[in-house]
Formats: C-alpha cells, structure tokens, sequence
C-alpha cells in the first residue's frame, strides 16, 4: 500500500502531525512555496506545492478543521480553484513513479472533487451515486465515510482513507450511466473487457515509440547568433510555459532520434511562437520545414505572420491551398522538389502525391484530429522520417497527460500572456439595441467586429438586419468556406488590413485566427454549439491587452433544451484565463482524449469511466515496459 495523506473539507486534524508527515514524505519548509516539494505555514493557513501539481495548494484551517483546500496562483497568491478532497504523496515515492509499478489502485488525478448525487467510480466496486460523507462509529471512535450508493439502493462506506479508489464518473456521452449491484461480477468481468482493449492501445503506442527510438534521424546544431535575433522579434514577453516548451522542442531538435511532441496550450497561449522558433532552428541546418494546418484562411493568416517575422532573413515562405491558382501551385510545388522553398505553409494539399521535398527536416501539424484517415496516415510515415511537432489547443486531461508520460512526448503551455485579460463573456436573447451598442462600442475605439452565423442558407438576411441597424459608413463583409477561393482571399485580406469594420461569418475563423485589433465576438444562435466550439470562438478575441467581449446570443422566448442551458452557463461561468483547461471536464477536455485515443477507445471509457480508463492504460504501459517490450 503506497504512503499517502488525504486532506478532505470538514476532516478534524492534528496540524503539527501533519506538518512532520510532510518532512517525513520528503517535503522542505520555507517561507513561501515556489517549487515542487515546497511548504510553509502561517498561523492557520498552510500552503503546500505537491509533487507533480501544476499549481500549489492552499488548506485553510478554522481551529482544527479543514475549512477550504484551493489551488492558488503562487506568483500573486490569488486562489484559482476549490476543492473538496485532495491527496498527497511522498515527493520521494513520486519522483520514482517512473520506474513504479503502477495498479488500478493508484491515483492519477490528485483531486478528489465530488458533489452529492455524482456518479463515481470504485476501482473495486464500480459504479455508484455518490451520497456524501458520514461519520461510522468504528470500535470506540466515529470515522468518516464516503457514502455511494449501488443498484438497489445498496449503500457502500468507504473509509476516507481508501478515497483514492473513488473519482468521479466522466465518460464521453450524456446518457446516465449503469449502477452495478454489490456482489457479483458483473463490474469484474465489465473492466476486465475494458483492460485487454486498453493493453492493445498500450502496446500500439510503445511499438510506435520503439521503431521511432530505433531509426536515426537528423541531429540539429546548437542555436545560431541569427537564432537569437529572431526570437528578440518576438515583441511579448515569453510565458514560463512558452520557455519550457521552446526547451523542451529544441533539445528534441538536438538530439539524434527524430522529434514526436504534441505542444498542448488554450487558444491564444502562443504555441504558434514556439512553432516559429522551431522553423528558424530547422531553417539555420539548412532543412525544409511543412506548417500543416487545416483550413486555407488559417494557412493565409500563418503566411502572413510568419512573412512579416521573417522579413529581415533571406528566407524563402510559400503558401500552398486553394487561394492559389492551378499554375502557382504547379510553380510552389517545383519550389519545393528544388529546394528553393524554405517554409511552406498549406492545408492537406501539402500531403499530396506530387508535393515532393528536397530535404525536409520539421514537420509542424496544427490540429491533427481535423484531419482526415488518408491524411494521418501519410503522416504517420513521416514521423519516423523528420522531426514532428504537433499543436493543439483541445487541452490534455491531466490524468491522461500522468498516463501517457511514458510513451508521448508532451509539453503543456499552461501560463497565460502577461496582461492578458479574462474576456467578458455574456449571454442573451436576441436584441437589436444591445447588439447595435455592442458594435458602435468596438468600433468607437477603433476596433473590428466578427459576428458569427453558421448557416449559410440565411446569412445575407442577417447582414441586411445588420446593415439597417448601424450607419451606413461602416463595411461589413461576408466570409464563409463555399465562397469562391479568390472572393474569400479577398475578403480575408481586406479585414487582416481592417479595411472592413465586421466579418459576418460561420464558423470558419474558430480554429487559429489571431487579429489583434478584433475584441468583440458575436455569436448568433449560440445554444446550437458545442460548448468547446464557443470556448475555441471567444478565443478570437482578447489575445492581447484591451478588454474583449464574448455575446453569446439565443432567440427571445425560445425553450433550451437542458445540454444547451448548461453549455450556455459553463461558458459564462469558466470566463477566466486558462478556463479551457476547466471547460474541459464539462465537454471539450473528453473530446480531446478522443481525438487523441481513436474511437475504439471510447466504449472503454464509457465502461469504466475516464479516471479508471487512465489508471488501466498507465498500469499496462508501466507492465509492458517493465516486461521490456516492445523494446526488448
């Protein structure tokens, strides 16, 4: 049985008690906590960074009582998150997790945060209806309990010191789940289907990973004196995150087995700049670098940053999608074989046949799982052939980041730009006034205005209802993805040079777009989007310092179904910054792990739960590797 303490609202503790089981789990006291390992206390409030937290902890006593326990921002202190349980281990048993041996029994996730009336898992039990905490007289003492309740009302106590068995139910679909009885098989045989599916995954992703270990690829140069010119153009400071990232790429780079790394970061936490960097590096090796990305207006807006970045280097930028011609394309392409392209930026066009390269280094792929089967699989090969970096904005579950730490190379942008705003984010019903101030209001401060309407059918009618409401100096334009490529080019271009005041639109700006002078985003008819695409929306506006605004609008009277109602309220309620990684447990977070697991993992998460899914897929990875295959 692993070391471990637990810290939950309500528990009666002994503070000096738990202070010498900290010292004893390897922890230092300081004055204040900076670092992994880190605690200090001040009266009866003490703070702890636990091993392998992203953020430290705050557990807020009121005489002998934990009173709150919040994740807090160590920089200004400020509290982030609350929590309801939490589970500490050993720094030395957890700089070992590595090697462990690892069995369902194991947290992945440190937080234990249910409500009453939650569906959970026991490891052990399966799944039940969470009903609380109760104190059981236990010999001559009272203990408290978790209380969950299994078919027919069956009621199961699970000591609190077992709690890291019990995390709360999370699966792909809204359907309520099955509860099992106690006492059969039936969970037994249930997670045992679940485990052999999850083994094939384990060892699909330690066979890939060993026949990247066994090619060689090619070994990059320390940086250049030019290397360091080009990043002092960038004109933000550097976040930590974006730091760490940019290390971890360059030393991929570096090193002799090619580079597979998934850079994770929330829309606007700038990924692009450390894709931009990685080029440059390629670039001074004298390799080629393909910026793969999945719509054309994206690849227009990369061509042009990337040829505004580069415009003092002898570097030649092409881009390759429908914006272009049949004869410049034929002209890019013979570029390419050539080897007088340096970067070409493109859609899936890139992955055709005769886009032939002279000697490609870096392959950089934004948003992967927007791509098709053919496309994944031409990819696929070129993973064992260049160095590969692959970004995405769909935030990694923690728990399944702790699970594949062993078989992915992973880097995760979690700190937001300095002075960066949290958008105001607010929803409506439909009305004109509002809607007329919302605009003359962005545009009275010399800004631009996207309003989104995702049917094409109808969207003229909208513009009109539009035009008539504002007066008549101000350009709107339409943008949507059946446009002539020429017409949307030009209409693309023309709001790049804010010679149009408002982009009505669809949903074509949702992935990637980055003006700085847009900060109001209007969404018609909000309630028939997902909750992650009105998250990947409002991260169009506010990606630098003004003040930005999100309006989320729904038809007057209308009767929203009870899933619209709570993405509607999710996205008001998770406005601040870095909120797509707490969005995420409510909708995009599980999507994500789909798009990076496939679908036939799906029904294995629906069976036993997502914290369970993630415990079973590391303790298959840690088995095989242990048992060293694939590599042996």
């Amino acid at each position: 049985m692993f070391k471990s303490l637990k810290l939950y609202i309500g528990a009666t503790i002994d503070l000096e008690n738990i202070l010498a089981t900290l010292v004893d789990f390897g922890y230092k006291r300081q004055e204040t906590v900076l670092e992994e390992g880190d605690f200090s206390r001040r009266g009866e409030i003490f703070d702890i960074f636990p091993f392998a937290f992203e953020l430290p902890i705050r557990i807020e006593l009121n005489m002998n009582e934990v009173a709150a326990i919040k994740t807090f921002n160590p920089v200004d202190g400020n509290p982030l998150w609350e929590h309801k349980m939490v589970i500490i281990l050993p720094v030395k048993r957890a700089r070992t997790l590595k090697t462990a041996t690892f069995s369902e029994d194991l947290p992945v996730e440190n937080f234990v945060d249910l409500n009453i009336g939650d569906y959970v898992v026991h490891t052990q039990a399966g799944i039940g209806r969470f009903l609380g905490l109760d104190k059981i007289k236990i010999g001559d003492r009272y203990k408290d309990h978790l209380v969950i309740e299994y078919d027919r009302q069956e009621k199961l106590y699970v000591p609190v010191n077992s709690m890291h068995l019990v995390q709360k139910y999370i699966a792909f679909h809204i359907r309520k789940p099955k509860l099992y009885r106690l006492g059969t098989k039936e969970w037994l045989k249930a997670k045992e289907r679940a485990r052999r599916g999850i083994r094939k995954l384990a060892w699909e992703l330690l066979s890939l990973q060993a026949m990247r270990l066994s090619v060689s690829g090619f070994t990059y140069s320390p940086d250049t004196d030019w290397q360091k010119q080009f990043e002092a153009t960038f004109q933000y400071t550097e976040t930590p995150g974006q730091i760490k990232a940019t290390q971890e790429v360059k030393a991929d780079m570096e090193s002799p087995k090619p580079m597979d790394r998934l850079l994770c970061g929330d829309v606007g936490y700038g990924k692009t700049e450390v894709a931009m960097r990685a080029s440059f590096k390629a670039l001074m090796d004298n390799k080629q670098v393909a910026y793969l990305v999945p719509t054309t207006i994206l690849a227009e807006q990369h061509y042009q940053n990337f040829s505004s970045r580069l415009r003092d280097f002898p570097i030649n930028i092409q881009m390759l999608s429908r914006f272009k011609t049949r004869a410049q394309q034929e002209e890019i392409v013979r570029g390419i074989a050539e080897g007088s392209v340096d970067i070409i930026i493109g859609t899936h066009r890139l992955l055709s046949d005769d886009v032939k390269f002279k000697d490609l280094g870096l392959v950089i792929i934004d948003e992967e799982q927007r791509f098709g089967v053919r496309a994944k699989e031409k990819l696929k090969a070129l993973r064992l052939a260049c160095d590969v970096l692959t970004l995405t904005a769909t935030p990694i579950p923690r728990t399944l980041y702790m699970s594949l730490m062993a078989t992915k190379d992973l880097s995760v942008i979690n700190t937001p730009p300095q002075n960066r705003l949290p958008i105001k984010t607010i929803v409506i019903e439909y009305d004109e006034d509002l809607i007329r101030q919302a605009i003359l209001r962005e545009l009275g401060r010399k800004g631009q205005v996207y309003f989104v309407h995702n049917r094409i059918q109808d969207i003229e009618k909208v513009k009109e209802r539009i035009v008539r409401l504002l007066p008549a100096n101000i350009k709107i334009a339409i943008g949507h993805g059946q446009m002539a490529a020429h017409i949307l080019e030009k209409v693309m271009l023309d709001f790049f040079k804010a010679k149009i005041d408002i982009l009505l639109c669809t949903m074509i700006i949702e992935s990637g777009i980055d003006i700085p002078n847009v900060n109001t985003i209007i969404v018609n008819n909000a309630h028939h989007f997902g909750l992650s695409d009105l998250h990947q929306l409002r991260g169009r506006v506010g990606r630098f310092d003004k003040p930005a605004y999100a309006y989320y609008i729904v038809p007057k009277k209308e009767v929203l179904d009870t899933d619209a109602k709570r993405r509607l309220e999710g996205i008001q309620e998770y406005s601040e910054l870095g909120a797509g990684f707490k969005i995420a447990m409510e909708d995009l977070e599980i999507r994500g792990a789909g798009n990076l697991l496939g679908v036939e993992q799906h029904g294995f998460i629906a069976t036993v739960g997502f914290d369970l899914y993630c415990r079973l897929l590391r303790e298959a990875i840690g088995n095989f590797e242990k048992a060293g295959i694939p590599n042996g």
